[in-house]
């Protein structure tokens, strides 16, 4: 590449990094005077943060205005002095600013790696938000970032003081009936208790002590209510409906227990709450909202920074649903198909529960809310990388995916979606609330006056929803009545 291909190459890229403007990783300084001390505290926050490039001689608008030709070199050689000043920059760091020239001006960029320690400038740490620099003084935000850098996972570290009697052994056998639905010649049915938690790596060695002994990952998957408190306070998982009272809440579920029996009971408060939506995939019908339900649930329980005081929510609201934990951030960016790149948070955890069927592997959960949300209420899931992880799935219960293919409607219709359709869903039976799917929904009652709305669903391949609706019709219409409660009654036709 000759000095001209090399000098158009780098103006190409930079032309593309100022016209996207400051972000998370990017940041322009003007130093008409030389270099402020705003930049130092950028340089702190990139290090604390997932690293980002600063360019100096540019305007915060993207305007390139240049530094003074005569004083580049000793502004880059004072620059150099004050990253390696320990009343500066605490720890230390050795960066190499660069020379650019740019369309006859020039330019200095520093790229700013992401660091294993948390650094201060003039002893206050600084942290990276969107585009801007955030002093950190709370003990919890300053927590989160020690987190953060850890190269071990916080569910590794050992409890030496936990003993058996602190963890629920009665959930054994329970556990090894999971194993076994999930694979019939699971290793862990015939081994005992102590064989069990040894291959699920729930016991390890404190480095720094030697001693052995219960991890974090024990004390979250079997540990006592009492265990769990006291080892991580904060931590709980707040299920809240919001859909009239929304400064408040309808319903509320606080779950505080162990994570294999706080899935099931979040799984029931999803259950209570959400429509039951029904699609066919290769002739095989899917139950929607137990799956988008069990991905986010999963998510939110298992990668869930365990140690840290935010607590956990499940809301559930008119138009959307969410979940939020603590999480150890990687990218601070929006997930997507095209940039997804599976990490795990906790592999002790997430191994314990793909081997008795609460998960699966890692990455799936992430492909499949892309995949079967669309076709749940038409609409994509977002996934929120930060401090706070998210996941928000939009609600429609209107939306009727069976109606829409019959449409010639489809997913890619209402969605960019990159994942496979699958087959043809051939879901043609009586999707008009005409005489057809009457006249059948009469018959079935006719022939079996407690049938229910699921069975009713299953027979004519709708949804619930769908179901409901024509039975509400049909009561209006006087073609039917129900005699006695939902739960024991059952149903008479009208002459």
């Amino acid at each position: 590449m000759t000095a001209v291909d090399k000098k158009t190459e780098i103006e190409s890229k930079l032309d593309m990094v100022i016209a996207v403007g400051e972000t998370i990783a990017v940041e322009f300084k003007l130093c008409g005077e030389g270099i402020t001390a705003d930049t130092y505290v950028t340089i702190c926050s990139f290090l604390n943060r997932f690293g980002g490039d600063i360019y100096l001689g540019i305007d915060d608008d993207g305007t390139v205005i240049g530094m003074p030709p005569k004083a580049v070199t000793d502004v880059v050689k004072n620059f150099i002095k004050m990253v390696g000043n320990p009343e500066i920059i605490s720890p230390t760091v050795y960066l190499v600013p660069e020379i650019i020239e740019y369309k006859d001006k020039q330019i200095v960029h520093v790229h700013v790696p992401p660091s294993s320690e948390v650094h201060s400038y003039k002893k206050t740490i600084y942290d990276r938000v969107d585009d801007a620099n955030v002093k950190v003084t709370a003990t919890g935000q300053i927590a989160a970032l020690y987190i953060r850098k850890q190269n071990i996972f916080t569910e590794k570290k050992v409890y030496p003081y936990v003993q058996d009697e602190d963890l629920r052994f009665d959930l054994f056998p329970q556990i090894r009936q999971m194993a076994a639905n999930r694979a019939k010649n699971h290793p862990w049915i015939k081994m005992s208790d102590a064989e069990l938690i040894k291959s699920a790596r729930l016991i390890g060695k404190d480095i720094e002590t030697g001693k052995t002994g219960y991890n974090l990952a024990a004390v979250m998957l079997l540990g006592r209510d009492e265990v769990i408190l006291s080892v991580s306070p904060a931590y709980r998982t707040d299920a809240l409906l919001r859909r009239v009272n929304t400064d408040r809440y309808d319903d509320r579920k606080i779950v505080r227990t162990n994570l294999i029996e706080s899935y099931d009971l979040l799984m029931g408060f999803a259950e209570k709450h959400l429509w039951d939506k029904f699609y066919l995939e290769k002739d095989v019908r899917i139950n929607l909202r137990d799956a988008i339900s069990r991905e986010m649930l999963n998510n939110c329980l298992i990668h869930r920074e365990m140690t840290s005081s935010y607590i956990a929510k499940f809301i559930i609201e008119k138009d959307r649903m969410l979940t939020e934990n603590a999480n150890r951030a990687v990218s601070g960016s929006v997930i997507t198909l095209e940039n997804f790149e599976p990490n795990p948070k906790n592999p002790i955890i997430a191994s314990f529960f793909r081997n008795i069927g609460l998960a699966d592997e890692l990455g799936s959960g992430v492909r499949n809310l892309f995949h079967y949300v669309p076709r749940y209420s038409g609409k994509p899931p977002e996934f929120l990388d930060g401090d706070v992880f998210r996941i928000i799935v939009p609600l429609d219960d209107e939306y009727s995916f069976d109606a829409n293919v019959t449409k010639g409607i489809t997913a890619s219709d209402t969605i960019k979606d990159t994942t496979n359709v699958g087959a043809n869903v051939g879901v043609n039976v009586g999707v008009n609330v005409g005489v057809n799917r009457k006249d059948k929904i009469l018959a079935a009652i006719k022939e079996n006056n407690k049938i229910t709305k699921k069975e009713l669903a299953d027979l004519l391949g709708v949804t619930e929803r769908t179901i409901e609706r024509d039975i509400s019709m049909l009561k209006n219409e006087n073609l039917i009545k129900r005699i006695g409660s939902d739960k024991s009654g059952h149903w008479e036709t009208v002459n």
